[in-house]
């Protein structure tokens, strides 16, 4: 019975979908420091048999509303394919960096 669980979860992981990630970091950050924020997410994407097929820097923009008392922030877009367990993971770790003010994560059908 456990063997079959676990044959489920490779081939759950086995499958890896496209997606889009939109995120913004916080205006504050040098230049090193969004670089390195575009490659800490790059890295984590690759190191879990992810590939990365684009990254769109769309530059520093105002915000429509404040978000942690910011009026601006630097937009990324990063174009992926990883298996939807990871996806959660980088999810997570999206979620509590402080350098990160908001991310959207779809998956892209078709």
């Amino acid at each position: 019975m456990a063997a079959k669980k676990k044959q489920a979860v490779e081939v759950k992981e086995a499958k890896p979908q496209d997606y889009e990630l939109v995120y913004i970091i916080q205006p504050e950050l040098e230049e090193e420091g969004v670089e390195s924020k575009i490659n800490g997410i790059s890295q984590f994407i690759n190191g879990n048999n992810g590939t990365i097929s684009e990254v769109e820097r769309w530059g520093k923009k105002k915000l429509a509303y404040p978000i942690k008392h910011f009026l601006e922030g630097s937009y990324i877009l990063t174009r992926f394919t990883l298996s939807p367990t990871r996806c959660k993971e980088l999810e997570a770790n999206l979620k509590i960096s402080e350098d990160i003010l908001r991310h959207l994560l779809i998956k892209v059908s078709g």
